[in-house]
């Protein structure tokens, strides 16, 4: 019976594995093999004249990443990755792969981003690109586990929809029928709707779509986004609950995934906290002090503001206190001075990672500032009448998963942190 490659150690006396071949050495009366399966590697040796006839043949045939499955004797040899080597008595060729290959899976020869892309199913096989995507799932079950432990429900909410989230026009059409249809910004308007049907806590961890003509390392068209609205709850609530979970997720990797890290040469520590929150007004004065280009109350941070501020506080924090002009219709004014929102946005000293606030939870109040923003109520009608019978106050916020692997990671483009991307140039694969 086939075992993992990370199971097989110099105490095995007999081992069958099944793998990619991810090197070949020959060396005349001896041929070396590495083969890989997602647990790692393991040395496979063949000396030609003792092996069976069989497998001397099929060691002539194999190609590198060929599927094939071996079975033999183990033996501990110092030098080998991890400290075995697999001696085999059967080598089957289960799937010969073509040559050459699009791109190097040992990266001894490095590919760009594109053509890596454009291979992405030879890409992933290569332990380094592997260890980021168990790194996002032990995240992403990390966060779930989380939010179910301070009982929250998982919710799904439409991806067809008929208006934007937030107005404006980076939206994607689609053909739905007889009507207008778009590819939805946010979750946004929907889990608010569940805040008033009782729901009280709800997540949800699903696709966004952004038509905005981005060309940086940092912007997807289709991204992830972990979405959370808590009911009874201000800003301040839900950017505890935010902090908290980043420290979860740090600690559940930091525990998990010792292996993989070690692979990406990444020395992850948990966070500090508490995470240090300055007002927008502080963070324009920061950035003002470096960037070229000065900043005025209202408008928004750039890359070069975000840098600068990030620079400066050093680790992760949030920016509270935010205009309400620009922030969306839908983020809670101080009743005491309207012109700022209960509107935050937690940051990297990278980038940022979540926005969030306190949300208007008073109908008359959430058409006032949906007019404000020359957008119309009656786009609105669905969402707005959940507001007519008896809508709790209630906050919450949205966090960009492949930011936050990237950040974590410390990966250079986002695109390492998402197996398919999708981008303004890019459809396939």
């Amino acid at each position: 019976m086939r075992i993992a490659i990370q199971d097989v150690t110099p105490e095995t006396d007999y081992a069958e594995i099944i793998g990619w071949v991810h090197e070949i050495r020959d060396l005349g009366g001896l041929a070396f093999f590495i083969v890989r399966d997602r647990t790692g590697l393991i040395q496979v040796t063949i000396p030609k004249k003792k092996a069976p006839e069989a497998v001397v043949e099929a060691a002539k045939e194999v190609s590198r990443e060929s599927v094939v499955r071996v079975a033999g004797t183990v033996k501990a040899i110092e030098k080998a990755p991890g400290g075995r080597e697999l001696v085999p008595e059967e080598l089957e060729i289960v799937s010969l792969a073509a040559s050459p290959l699009p791109l190097d899976v040992a990266e001894k020869v490095s590919a760009e981003m594109d053509t890596r892309i454009d291979s992405r199913f030879l890409d992933v096989r290569k332990p380094r690109v592997g260890a980021i995507f168990f790194i996002r799932s032990v995240a992403v079950r990390a966060i779930n586990e989380f939010l179910f432990s301070r009982g929250f429900i998982n919710i799904t909410t439409p991806k067809v929809v008929a208006a934007a989230t937030e107005g404006g026009t980076e939206l994607f059409p689609i053909a739905y029928f007889e009507k207008e249809a778009f590819l939805n910004q946010s979750p946004q308007l929907y889990k608010q709707m569940m805040m008033a049907a009782g729901c009280e806590k709800v997540f949800e961890i699903g696709p966004i779509f952004r038509a905005e003509e981005h060309n940086t390392v940092r912007h997807l068209n289709e991204a992830t986004s972990l979405d959370v609205e808590v009911s009874f709850a201000d800003h301040n609530d839900v950017m505890q609950l935010l902090e908290d979970l980043i420290i979860a997720v740090y600690r559940r990797v930091t525990e998990d995934c010792a292996d993989q890290l070690a692979t990406l040469g990444v020395d992850l520590t948990v966070p500090a906290t508490p995470f240090p929150r300055i007002s927008y007004a502080e963070a324009i004065e920061i950035a003002n002090r470096t960037v070229p280009e000065k900043i005025s109350f209202g408008d928004d941070l750039g890359t070069a503001a975000e840098k600068a501020i990030g620079e400066y506080i050093g680790q992760h924090y949030f920016i509270v206190d935010w205009p309400t002009a620009i922030k969306p219709y839908y983020a809670m004014p101080y009743p005491e001075n309207p012109e700022l929102s209960k509107a935050f946005d937690m940051m990297h000293p990278r980038m940022e990672l979540s926005s969030g606030a306190q949300r208007i939870h008073q109908h008359d109040l959430l058409v006032e500032q949906i007019r404000a923003k020359g957008l119309s109520p009656e786009s609105f009608e669905f969402y707005l009448k959940t507001f007519e019978y008896g809508m709790p106050p209630h906050a919450g916020w949205g966090l960009g998963v492949e930011r936050l692997i990237m950040t974590m990671l410390n990966l250079p483009n986002i695109r390492e942190a998402v197996l398919f991307p999708r981008d303004r140039h890019r459809l396939t694969p």
